[in-house]
């Protein structure tokens, strides 16, 4: 099925319809929602991943910002399910206020765009977080998911890492798309790690810990913290410092 078939998809917005009906299993495959659990989808667009989720689940909470698909999305509902539709960015959103019951297992096609920006979203809101499961770039989800010594290592890496456990599921090719985009994409499992692992970190300054040891590429990450740690303090740590990858 087209699934853009009475909508223009929208550049401002980063539309893609996704209408591979074998992908859009594997998908719901690989999230196995369950009728008792909180699920909520960012950015729905046409219910493409919206309909089968609510087949299996028979509730569903999404958010769209494009105003123009939500009578079609409600409209391609209705005999599926309940679908509660929240009209907004979802970098305004506070997953704290929709839902204080149970734990939210989150899903969503990403705007290529601002896929890092809606990430580090969530990743405030882990807490009642379960589980995510997002389609983004190739590239990004391969990034994620690197490993230390990796070509792919980088700054977005050890950020996610640092936040969650990181499963790259499948890659998902241009052609399952409308329009396609212009590069392949990926599937990737973030799983929250437990609350009191970081409990004593200061995030913030974590954060630019790891911003200043990926800023400058050719350089060794004690070039790059020179002026924030001394050698002193990076001897007494006992690391094995390399050259930084790409941030």
């Amino acid at each position: 099925m087209n699934h853009s078939i009475n909508h223009t998809p929208r550049k401002r917005f980063g539309q893609h319809f996704l209408h591979d009906s074998h992908i859009i299993q594997q998908i719901i495959d690989a999230i196995d929602p369950r009728s008792d659990e909180f699920c909520v989808e960012i950015g729905p667009g046409l219910g493409a991943l919206t309909i089968p989720l609510l087949e299996r689940v028979g509730k569903l909470t999404a958010i769209e910002l494009d105003r123009d698909v939500i009578p079609l999305l409600k409209e391609k509902a209705a005999r599926f399910g309940e679908l509660t539709i929240i009209e907004s960015d979802v970098l305004r959103v506070d997953f704290r206020d929709i839902n204080t019951a149970e734990k939210i297992r989150l899903i969503g096609n990403l705007p290529y765009n601002i896929s890092s920006p809606i990430l580090f979203h969530c990743f405030d809101y882990l807490d009642v977080i379960q589980d995510m499961h997002f389609m983004l770039q190739k590239e990004v989800v391969d990034r994620m998911a690197a490993n230390v010594g990796d070509s792919e290592y980088s700054r977005l890496s050890v950020m996610v890492q640092f936040y969650c456990q990181v499963e790259k599921c499948f890659d998902v090719a241009r052609e399952a798309f409308d329009p396609p985009p212009k590069v392949t994409s990926g599937i990737v499992r973030l799983i929250p790690h437990p609350a009191n692992m970081h409990a004593n970190v200061d995030k913030k300054a974590f954060e630019k810990l790891v911003q200043l040891s990926f800023s400058q590429r050719r350089k060794t990450i004690r070039n790059n913290l020179k002026n924030v740690i001394s050698d002193e303090v990076l001897n007494s740590l006992g690391l094995i410092l390399v050259h930084g990858h790409k941030t």
